[in-house]
């Protein structure tokens, strides 16, 4: 997983929702399709891997995604990559809304997805902008029980980092039908856990799986096999869209701090702009 602004961390569900949704509002104005410029293409034919099309204008995004490394991360993992890196960029986060809004623009219509399902929690933040351009529903694939109504829940996953406790995601019956074509979008695809436990949830609300999507597949723990030999090969049809690779993001742009000789990475709430400012975090 990525890492979101420290705001919405500490705020999920509907608050999430709401304001992404009113980001994309005043970010897309009158604008009624997105135009990003970008071409999708199948990695190797019959594989049903997507990515976009390589470009200059995707080589800088890909080097505009900030990492922090272990001592600056909620999770121990060698580069926690920032999704803030977009939503902290009007101008680059409505470009790569515009790259998945662009894509499923481009399904034949009988294809098209009427459901986008955003994985909790930065598929929260993902999510609603691309849904809304679409004029299709959001849903929320929750964590853990935390969504009212009547529940069906997935088998527990693990994840790329050490947890206490496997994570269980839920949906609310009547959230998806039979006729929806669904696609399921988070920021990250990494050992495929979160992948499959949603692909387990749509398929036994019956409706069909368009496409999972991501921002960024890190490679080597190659989530994408372990999604196609999941639950005895069920979902190796289902077709994967990664924007990014980790390899394609390179260094791109630490967010450590260059000098740091403080102990832990929390500040008192009194000196948080000396901190900022002296550290030049800002």
């Amino acid at each position: 997983m990525i890492s979101v602004p420290q705001l919405l961390l500490g705020v999920t569900g509907f608050g999430v929702v709401v304001g992404a949704l009113a980001t994309y509002t005043i970010m897309s104005g009158a604008k009624k399709r997105s135009q990003s410029g970008v071409k999708v293409k199948e990695t190797s034919k019959g594989s049903k891997i997507y990515a976009p099309v390589a470009s200059p204008k995707m080589l800088k995004a890909a080097k505009s995604i900030r990492w922090y490394s272990p001592p600056f991360s909620p999770k121990n993992v060698p580069r926690f990559y920032d999704v803030a890196s977009f939503t902290e960029d009007p101008e680059l986060f409505q470009f790569m809304i515009d790259v998945f809004v662009d894509n499923y623009n481009s399904f034949p219509a009988h294809k098209k997805p009427t459901a986008i399902v955003g994985c909790d929690a930065r598929g929260f933040v993902l999510g609603p902008p691309i849904a809304m351009a679409l004029k299709i529903k959001f849903v929320l694939l929750r964590k853990d029980q935390k969504s009212p109504g009547v529940l069906v829940e997935g088998t527990g996953y693990t994840k790329e980092y050490a947890e206490a406790h496997d994570d269980k995601m839920c949906l609310r019956l009547g959230s998806l039908t039979p006729n929806d074509r669904v696609v399921i979008i988070d920021d990250l695809l990494a050992t495929g856990g979160t992948a499959i436990a949603g692909m387990q949830l749509v398929k036994a609300l019956g409706a069909t799986i368009s496409e999972f999507a991501a921002i960024i597949a890190l490679e080597g723990l190659d989530g994408i096999g372990k999604i196609r030999q999941a639950d005895g090969g069920k979902y190796k049809d289902v077709p994967i869209f990664t924007v990014f690779t980790d390899a394609m993001v390179g260094n791109g742009t630490p967010g450590d701090p260059p000098i740091w000789n403080l102990k832990g990475r929390m500040v008192p709430l009194a000196d948080a702009a000396k901190v900022q400012a002296e550290h030049k975090l800002i």
